[in-house]
């Protein structure tokens, strides 16, 4: 019976410890990748959300100048999102110059391809 119990040892600290190491060393480098694909995916909704925008007041503006409409406001996101030009509300605030130019005003600043900003 002795022999049986000798046989079936366990592991040792040492042992237990290398693979904990090994387990957390893993987990951190996964943990840094997970993170820096929920920073580029918050860049890019904002960068969506700039060219919506974008999209949106230039439609308005070709509404508005094709049947002269002078009563028709495309200078400001609540007036294009009351008008139908936009789905949702957008996510930065943001100002439209006369021309249909829009200006980031708070949304970190980021740069955006193919999305032209003043």
């Amino acid at each position: 019976m002795r022999k049986l119990i000798r046989s079936q040892r366990g592991f040792t600290l040492i042992e237990l410890l290398v693979v904990i190491g090994i387990l957390a060393a893993l987990a951190g480098v996964v943990t840094l990748g997970v993170t820096r694909f929920i920073g580029r995916g918050a860049t890019e909704a904002n960068c969506t959300d700039l060219h919506n925008v974008q999209t949106a007041a230039a439609a308005c503006r070709v509404e508005v100048l094709g049947a002269r409409d002078t009563t028709t406001d495309c200078t400001s996101v609540t007036s294009l999102r009351n008008g139908g030009y936009l789905l949702t509300n957008a996510k930065c605030a943001y100002t439209i110059d006369a021309e249909g130019r829009v200006i980031t005003q708070n949304c970190g600043g980021q740069e955006c391809a193919g999305v032209a900003t003043q």
